[in-house]
């Protein structure tokens, strides 16, 4: 079996009937897919009802206001404890991962201390867990049809609201979601 293009840098788009409901409707930012597997973030539900002024006082950081309505994604189901930040690459730490050319990933307190003292990136999102596959399992999801692929833009993953993201992402790539359908054809 030959490996599938990395899918790095990429928005995983899960279909309709996906069969997996942790997954229904999700949009994934792929930040590691080679030999070794592949790791991505889930940007498009919300944990629970943690904001992420509410996760810096857990984390006894003080928070300003302006974080109180700002959402913590649920970024996936595997370590639902650990936490992540993307964001734009006006911020950089040893530790951070280049996603894209304009979007980043660092996953220390120190980029959550920064961002409540004003200091960090322009643009971030805050998730707590992750998505993540063993070598070769996502090259097996992806022949199954369960998922689609997209561009990740900065639009996509920081302006657009919760809700619409699944719905924009496959609109970019020429897809009406009405036309979509989670149940199987027969002939």
């Amino acid at each position: 079996m030959t490996e599938s293009p990395s899918l790095e840098g990429q928005l995983l788009l899960a279909m309709p009937g996906i069969g997996d409901p942790r997954f229904e409707r999700a949009v994934i930012l792929m930040c590691q897919h080679n030999a070794e597997g592949a790791m991505g973030l889930v940007i498009n539900k919300p944990f629970q009802k943690l904001s992420v002024a509410d996760l810096l006082g857990q984390l006894e950081v003080d928070a300003g206001e302006e974080l109180e309505d700002v959402v913590v994604h649920a970024g996936g189901p595997v370590e639902p404890s650990r936490g992540f930040v993307v964001h734009s690459t006006d911020y950089e730490q040893p530790s951070t991962l280049q996603v894209t050319e304009s979007i980043a990933l660092t996953a220390t307190i120190e980029i959550l201390r920064d961002i409540a003292e004003g200091r960090g990136p322009a643009r971030a999102l805050v998730a707590l867990g992750y998505a993540g596959w063993a070598p070769g399992q996502l090259d097996r999801e992806l022949t199954k049809h369960g998922w689609l692929s997209a561009p990740a833009t900065d639009a996509l993953i920081f302006e657009t609201p919760l809700e619409k993201k699944w719905t924009r992402a496959m609109t970019s790539i020429g897809i009406d979601v009405r036309m979509l359908s989670g149940e199987a054809g027969h002939a």
